[in-house]
């Protein structure tokens, strides 16, 4: 690992290349495996994904704005620092942080499962774990081979995923059957409770609307482009996840769906006959899980990056390789995704519902912080702003905020549970960092040491 010194200037992304980051690590295998985690509810879920796409454009919005105000790398930790305080920001950071590494863990388990379609098809566990951790780590090697290759890298896995999955998403909608859909809530609770639990399944899907804010740093001309990528990343993602849940729905049996670990190949096979349209999906697969992966694994090192130029979190996540990516940050969070993943296979029986529920819990922190900054924001500015523009991006706000609560409360006992303890656990990291540095709030060290002798 290198220094932390200032490393020289470097190309960046551009508009094509940052709305392919956001497409790139939204679209990773949480499209692919969604379906099947959904049809525990039924087609009711699609009412869920449907209001999961509204916040989601809501929190696109809202992060274009966000980020016009205070562009550079970070996102939701330096707009909850810069509205709430630095302890807020450390909280959001560290969240995030936590969602990011989980969230890895979540793509490479549905990343499995479509690489299972052509290896291992036997589903044993032990050789399961292995090529989990193979996705995981051949991303890092990437990352840490430059900048430059990930914004080539990002571009061309976008496109070889986002072209067969509208394809088999469009045609599958003339292919559908409405016997295959089963009962419209099938969870055998409230009509409201289920959309409640698909949502914030659903949310899942949507992580990563934020990635071009977080690396706002490395794009150029951030101020413009950043805000276009966020939004119009979001909006591609949104038609092709909607009408492919609805396909993939209509085109394979209720009862086989909850068991498919591969469902849109399942649905390439019922659609064109054999299994050469499946195994075809299912390269798309791949290759989408994997470019999710690499984009990922680097926004997972920049939250700890921008907290520890700031000195909120500890100067280890400053530590540069010679290509100038942040090497600890993306070596140490890919331990701890491996290690994740590790637990999850040997612990949890639905694996990738676990482990979603999870990341999504520690990711609507940070979108619950950066959605109430913005009305923070715009409450205070009221007077400097045209009434109309003002009701405008307030009523956003509102609702990147509500939906931000909404998406918490549908997480689960079990989601909860971990996801405050994981985040609490980066409260005596705070405290530990901030001693260390000799900063104790707004009492000063020496009055500290005077009462530590009488």
């Amino acid at each position: 690992m290198g220094s932390t010194a200032t490393t020289p200037a470097r190309p960046g992304f551009g508009l094509a290349a940052a709305s392919a980051l956001v497409v790139g690590s939204v679209i990773g295998t949480g499209v692919f495996a969604l379906p099947s985690a959904l049809a525990a509810y039924g087609p009711i879920s699609l009412v869920a994904f449907v209001l999961v796409t509204v916040g989601a454009i809501a929190l696109a919005l809202t992060f274009r704005s966000l980020n016009a105000r205070l562009p550079g790398s970070g996102g939701p930790y330096v707009y909850a620092r810069d509205a709430f305080g630095e302890f807020a920001g450390f909280l959001n950071a560290w969240s995030y942080w936590i969602t990011a590494w989980a969230g890895n863990a979540a793509i490479v388990v549905a990343w499995v499962g479509y690489v299972e379609v052509f290896w291992n098809t036997g589903h044993h566990r032990a050789w399961s774990v292995v090529i989990a951790l193979a996705g995981l780590w051949l991303p890092a090697f990437v990352n840490l081979a430059g900048l430059r290759s990930i914004a080539a890298f990002q571009v061309v896995t976008t496109i070889l995923k986002f072209v067969p999955l509208l394809l088999v998403s469009v045609i599958g909608l003339f292919a559908m059957s409405r016997a295959n859909f089963g009962a419209f809530n099938a969870s055998g609770g409230s009509g409201w409770s289920a959309i409640s639990s698909a949502g914030a399944i659903a949310l899942f899907s949507y992580l990563g609307i934020e990635t071009a804010s977080v690396a706002a740093g490395r794009v150029r001309k951030p101020e413009r482009n950043v805000g276009r990528a966020t939004v119009l990343g979001t909006l591609a993602c949104a038609v092709v996840y909607l009408v492919g849940t609805l396909a993939v729905f209509g085109t394979v049996p209720h009862t086989e769906l909850l068991g498919s670990t591969a469902p849109f190949t399942d649905s390439a096979d019922a659609i064109f006959g054999g299994s050469w349209a499946g195994r075809t999906v299912g390269v798309a697969a791949v290759v989408s899980g994997f470019g999710a992966l690499v984009g990922w694994t680097l926004i997972v090192a920049e939250m700890p990056r921008a907290a520890a130029r700031d000195g909120v979190f500890p100067a280890v996540f400053l530590r540069e390789s010679g290509t100038g990516v942040p090497a600890f940050g993306i070596v140490s969070s890919t331990v701890l995704a491996s290690l994740l993943t590790v637990v999850s296979y040997t612990s949890f029986d639905q694996v990738f519902t676990t482990v979603v529920l999870l990341s999504v819990l520690t990711s609507v922190i940070p979108y619950l912080f950066s959605a109430a900054a913005q009305v923070y924001w715009l409450a205070t500015e009221a007077q400097l702003r045209h009434p109309l523009h003002l009701a405008r991006d307030l009523t956003v706000g509102l609702l990147a905020l509500v939906f931000s609560f909404w998406a918490l409360q549908g997480s689960g006992e079990k989601a909860v549970y971990y996801g405050v303890f994981g985040l609490l656990l980066g409260v005596p990291v705070y405290v530990w960092h901030k001693a260390r540095k000799g900063e104790y709030g707004e009492v000063s060290p020496t009055v500290i040491s005077q009462g530590a002798t009488r």
